[in-house]
């Protein structure tokens, strides 16, 4: 699968999020690994920090397949325009499709993206070829949310067992919820941050409420 969509439209987070629940909610479990390619420099790193996270000595090639016909894993690549970046070649997504073919295959692929894989790379287009991992990652556009997705996240989360308790529970007013929906336009990232500073001033109301009480 291949999550394409603009900067900060919640991608990296989604891939969190399917890596937690990877281990209990897919059908055949695997082990979820996450790579942030954003810290990696090159495919020298990539290699040792997918072995690592794996729990393998660091190896390539042939040793690394041997290896990982023993596991069943679930690898989650965010920011994989570093690939088309100096340090990283074709080479690498070759490797990873080879390993993800087949229906008993050791590796699963889930990657994030801002633009499709078959015309992110340009190596794959000069030889009129496609990219190795664009056909065989479903491509799923991720935009804007609507209202009903909107009002949906916001019920959840004001429900969400991490949040700072408070004597009385926080319920957002139809007012606040349409400025929300209005300020957002939609876009994950803007909505979380304005729904986390309407929580916030929440707490500080009711926190001087409390101290007014008290002579505070």
């Amino acid at each position: 699968m291949a999550l394409i969509g603009e900067r900060a439209i919640g991608k990296s987070s989604l891939l969190k999020a399917i890596c937690r629940e990877a281990p209990t909610q897919l059908l055949s479990p695997r082990q979820p690994i996450y790579l942030n390619l954003q810290q990696l420099e090159n495919e020298d790193e990539f290699y040792t920090a997918f072995c690592e996270e794996v729990g393998i000595s660091q190896c390539r090639g042939y040793l690394l397949t041997r290896e990982l016909r023993k596991h069943r894993l679930l690898l989650a690549i965010d920011e994989v325009e570093k690939m088309t970046w100096d340090g990283f070649t074709r080479k690498v997504r070759d490797y990873l499709r080879g390993l993800a073919e087949g229906t008993n295959a050791p590796l699963r692929l889930i990657l994030a993206a801002r633009d499709p894989l078959d015309s992110l790379f340009p190596d794959s287009q000069n030889l009129g070829m496609t990219s190795p991992l664009a056909g065989i990652c479903h491509q799923v556009d991720l935009g804007s949310w609507d209202e009903a997705t909107i009002r949906a996240f916001i019920a959840s989360r004001l429900q969400f067992s991490r949040l700072k308790p408070l004597p009385q529970p926080v319920i957002f007013t139809e007012e606040e919820v349409l400025h929300l929906i209005a300020v957002s336009g939609g876009h994950p990232q803007k909505l979380m941050k304005l729904c986390y500073q309407s929580y916030q001033s929440y707490q500080m109301i009711r926190k001087d409420c409390r101290g007014e009480a008290f002579g505070g």
